[in-house]
């Protein structure tokens, strides 16, 4: 396995820290991986840990703001700014690897980012998976507090508004444990810009999701407290894709790469993949 990491330009000129990893052969195909709301993209082990070795390469990116990327803390002035940036990373993979597939791998905010994206550049992929999208506004978020979100993310955007809940993560007391230490992990609360530009792409994603038609997985822990569960069912509801699967595991919290069973989903994503290169081939 090789490892490679450096920095790219955002769309914004900000500078984004980026790391893939290679298998020792030609890729079978490329994964590109977004990441969640306050985490960073070396989080997702399990994930390299299991495809590198099968022959694939994954290619991650701390999102504005995240990680070791520059930018105030889970911040953004415009949620595009995530998706644009995604943009120059894939360039630039598609630059390294040019006739190789790739997929998409969104997780949590991460899959919100993805869906966003497979609305503007779809069908430049083979495929996406999103893993506990956030998709549906939380019923507990009142219009008062949406309103108010509104306003201060205009007035004072970089102030704290919600703090950032990390209990629900994983089952696995060493998986909230890491998180808790991780020093590139954020553990304040996300600012009124932010909060109000997830509640603006989440209706816009939904509004317009049937527009989305390339083969997706979603990927869903049913006890998931950190976002709505349900929101992957009306995400699978909603896309227009032909090919689309859903994966309902009973019992899982939001991470579910990172879940004591998580060779499981990462077997699940494997064969759903292998099925799409399957057809790539025919």
């Amino acid at each position: 396995m090789k490892h490679q990491e450096g920095y790219l330009k955002s769309n914004r000129a900000t500078n984004i820290y980026y790391q893939y990893w290679l298998p020792d052969n030609k890729p079978t195909a490329s994964l590109m991986v977004a990441h969640g709301l306050a985490e960073h993209s070396a989080r997702y082990m399990n994930l390299v840990n299991h495809f590198v070795p099968q022959g694939y390469a994954v290619y991650g990116i701390d999102h504005i703001g995240h990680g070791k990327s520059e930018g105030k803390r889970v911040y953004v002035e415009q949620f595009q700014d995530f998706t644009k940036t995604l943009k120059i990373y894939f360039d630039s993979i598609q630059e390294k690897q040019p006739e190789t597939p790739i997929f998409l791998i969104g997780h949590s905010m991460g899959g919100l980012i993805g869906a966003a994206y497979l609305l503007e550049h779809q069908n430049e992929l083979s495929g996406a998976i999103l893993s506990g999208p956030a998709i549906k506004i939380p019923e507990n978020i009142s219009q008062a507090t949406i309103l108010a979100g509104k306003i201060f993310s205009v007035l004072m955007p970089k102030i704290g508004v919600a703090p950032l809940i990390f209990e629900g993560i994983s089952r696995d007391p060493a998986v909230v444990d890491a998180y808790i230490k991780d020093p590139l992990v954020y553990t304040g609360k996300i600012t009124a810009r932010l909060a109000a530009e997830l509640l603006k792409t989440m209706r816009h994603v939904t509004k317009h999701a049937a527009k989305i038609r390339l083969p997706i997985m979603i990927a869903q822990g049913s006890a998931d407290s950190l976002v709505d569960p349900d929101g992957a069912q009306l995400l699978y509801d909603l896309v227009g894709s032909e090919d689309k699967t859903i994966k309902l595991y009973d019992g899982f919290y939001h991470e579910i790469f990172n879940e004591p069973e998580h060779g499981q989903v990462l077997k699940d994503v494997q064969l759903w993949v292998e099925k799409q290169l399957g057809k790539t081939r025919d």
